[in-house]
């Protein structure tokens, strides 16, 4: 499947839905910007043992001095986050900027702003394994914030 900017995507749609989300990403243009995050959809699933729950799962890869814009998540979204290689600066609601490396994890609780989520390194790239537990019929999974 062909990467393509998740939250880019997520500005032409208007916002991500649960049902079809890895689908809809596909088709969707790689964003012109540079810095942009690049999105590689790695699951869609409804979760069986929980009726009307779906797991969702992407990777991001942040060029160097690459960002995400700001967003704000589902009221579902209980989000878990875990940082494959480099560094990622981020800061969540009104909680503090942090910067987790390479093996470190985090969570975002249901409705999260996310207002700072980049590559920490202007030099070397970063790449995120993010993970959605989110209600199916949710409409949006990430919607940007102006």
């Amino acid at each position: 499947m062909k990467n393509t900017s998740w939250l880019a995507a997520a500005v032409a749609a208007g916002a991500i839905g649960v049902t079809g989300a890895i689908g809809a990403l596909a088709p969707i243009a790689a964003s012109a910007h540079a810095s942009a995050e690049r999105v590689t959809p790695a699951l869609e699933q409804a979760i069986p043992n929980i009726p009307g729950k779906s797991l969702v799962a992407v990777v991001v890869d942040y060029p160097p001095g690459g960002a995400s814009p700001a967003h704000e998540h589902a009221k579902s979204a209980f989000i878990y986050g875990y940082v494959v290689s480099g560094a990622i600066e981020s800061q969540v609601n009104d909680g503090p900027r942090q910067v987790l490396r390479a093996g470190q994890s985090f969570y975002e609780p249901p409705g999260a702003k996310h207002s700072v989520s980049r590559n920490a390194s202007k030099t070397r790239p970063a790449k995120l394994l993010a993970v959605f537990v989110v209600d199916t019929d949710d409409t949006a999974l990430t919607t940007p914030t102006h």
